[in-house]
């Protein structure tokens, strides 16, 4: 897959897998089932399922070892969130950014850290902003 937007969205229950898959991968999909066990009452069959709907939507990958797969995640975890964020702010958002930022910091439980680390990301966007904004007035003739 080329980008992000030609990539499927993934479904709560692939998530969930994914999650494994990142944190512990690569992994058989007995080992995937016995690791979801605790959280999900799946059956082995469905797990089987979702690493096919995954392998599908070219979100994992597998070696073939012996007579097992080992599953191992092909996007990298940052990525996949990142697609997800910019999907659901396409849906719910569109155009007005800051109602949900403003929702988000005040239902987060936000440390001082991530306070700083949120200041940080904004102030850099700010500059960011405007070196775009120079050198496009830059390129413009009078």
């Amino acid at each position: 897959m080329s980008s992000d937007a030609d990539r499927p969205a993934l479904s709560p229950a692939e998530w969930e897998v994914m999650k494994t898959l990142w944190e512990q991968g690569p992994l058989d999909a007995r080992s995937v089932f016995v690791a979801l066990s605790d959280e999900r009452q799946w059956a082995y069959q469905t797990v089987k399922t979702l690493l096919s709907r995954l392998v599908a939507k070219g979100t994992v990958e597998y070696d073939q070892v012996g007579n097992s797969y080992l599953y191992r995640p092909a996007v990298p975890r940052e990525e996949m969130t990142r697609q997800e964020v910019r999907s659901v702010f396409d849906r719910v958002v569109g155009a007005a950014v800051s109602p949900v930022l403003a929702h988000f910091i005040d239902e987060a439980e936000l440390s001082d850290d991530d306070i700083r680390e949120l200041r940080r990301l904004l102030d850099e966007k700010r500059r960011n902003r405007a070196v775009e904004s120079g050198r496009k007035g830059r390129g413009r003739s009078k």
